[in-house]
């Protein structure tokens, strides 16, 4: 990749460590999104659990991983172009909207004990469109919230939000399903997701206030358009390393091994859910908060692709590491290693998204983004989980790992050619 003729985008200053919790209307909506995501992960936990002892089904399991990110691949640019259109805050109520249906549908169905196959497949794919509809309007109300300065600092608290949803989120939802009730839980989870929709009335920012002669565009849905924003893309190189990059660690790799743990630990010597086990589970996204932190504490590290590349080779390398590990404290400690540098590379990224899109396109930017780095996770079921029943899951991860590495090598060669000092982006 060779740099852009156009003038290099405007870039952000070195600004003060958590500079993002400054901001009044910032602090809110991290507390209240925040609140959200546990409940996303509270709805998990019960409705896996239940359709579980429902149907012991491994077909319905996998469907609902499937329903999760499929979305995110098919739809996230045509809901980013609808984030460049709409008011980003009706667009987030009405993914709250349908969270709260989903939650709702199995409490129902749950306490009449009428649930069946197919009513779980609809609510799981009600659950995955909620998701996609919000998540780039959920990044443009960050930008407009914080501004361009604090954008970085915004970013990695959201994601450090996110990760502590995925920690607290389980704890809260067994707790609750042990006081309430499955169906009793669920009907308390739907009130969780009411303090963020109530606030959206609330708060003055739209996604778009910082903007406000941008265009107007007609969300456009399908290939063309999707080439058409590759094409935008490929004007600012970094932008297009950075999907680049998204796209080929979540195909590879993405969180494919966390469905895998049960294998691992029985390669490290138990097949017992114990401590150990349940410290595997949660070690990348522990890491991930640590990474996060650490991030926001120190202003040494500034977003730039390089530093983005770099951070994900060494990802790679410690998740090529991984199966390799013969005790517990290793493997853990290569887990928690690997959230760091996983934090670290994907917040990069979205911010050098996020800054140097066009105004006029950048929720259908950060949708194109999304597909890449969430969407096609899919592809890691396959490059994981599929050829790990071939050759082991060992072997798969540690070859796709590796494979990761090489191209990340790819585009850091093609960096350093195309511009021989760094640009940091926050």
């Amino acid at each position: 990749m060779t740099s852009s003729s156009a003038p290099p985008a405007a870039l952000p200053a070195a600004v003060a460590r958590f500079s993002a919790l400054r901001h009044p209307d910032y602090r809110r909506y991290f507390a209240l999104t925040m609140l959200s995501q546990i409940a996303d992960n509270i709805e998990h936990v019960i409705s896996y659990w239940v359709m579980f002892q429902a149907f012991h089904s491994a077909t319905l399991a996998g469907f609902a991983v499937i329903s999760h990110w499929i979305p995110y691949l098919l739809f996230s640019v045509y809901t980013g172009a609808l984030a460049d259109r709409y008011d980003c805050r009706k667009l987030i109520q009405i993914s709250q909207g349908l969270f709260m249906l989903a939650s709702l549908s199995w409490a129902v169905l749950f306490a009449t004990g009428s649930l069946r196959v197919w009513h779980a497949a609809v609510i799981l794919l009600v659950h995955g469109a909620a998701g996609v509809l919000g998540a780039p309007a959920t990044q443009l109300m960050i930008h407009d919230i914080v501004g361009v300065d604090r954008l970085p600092s915004a970013i990695r608290l959201t994601a450090t939000g996110r990760y502590l949803a995925i920690l607290l989120g389980p704890a809260v939802g067994g707790a609750m399903m042990l006081l309430l009730g499955p169906a009793g839980g669920l009907f308390a989870n739907v009130l969780v997701y009411v303090p963020l929709t109530v606030y959206l009335t609330r708060i003055r920012q739209t996604g778009h206030t910082r903007d406000p002669e941008r265009v107007r565009r007609t969300p456009q849905f399908g290939w063309a358009e999707t080439r058409r924003l590759l094409g935008e893309a490929a004007k600012e190189p970094r932008m297009l390393s950075m999907i680049v990059l998204g796209g080929v660690t979540s195909f590879l790799v993405g969180n494919a091994f966390q469905a895998q743990m049960p294998e691992y630990a029985h390669h490290l010597g138990t097949d017992e859910a114990g401590t150990w086990y349940s410290m595997l589970l949660a070690a990348n996204a522990a890491g991930a908060v640590i990474g996060a932190l650490s991030l926001e504490a120190s202003r040494t590290v500034r977003p730039s692709t390089r530093t983005a590349i770099l951070c994900a080779i060494a990802w790679g390398v410690l998740m090529a590491c991984f199966p390799a590990a013969h005790t517990y404290p290793v493997a853990v400690v290569l887990l928690v290693l690997a959230g760091v540098f996983n934090i670290a590379f994907t917040s990069m990224a979205q911010t050098i998204i996020q800054v140097l899109a066009p105004p006029r396109v950048r929720g259908s930017m950060v949708g194109l983004f999304n597909s890449a780095i969430l969407g096609l996770r899919a592809g890691s079921g396959v490059t994981v989980g599929v050829l790990g029943g071939v050759i082991g899951v060992q072997w798969s991860l540690a070859l796709s790992s590796l494979a990761v590495v090489l191209v990340a090598l790819g585009l850091l060669v093609a960096d350093v050619r195309g511009r021989p000092a760094v640009e940091p982006v926050g």
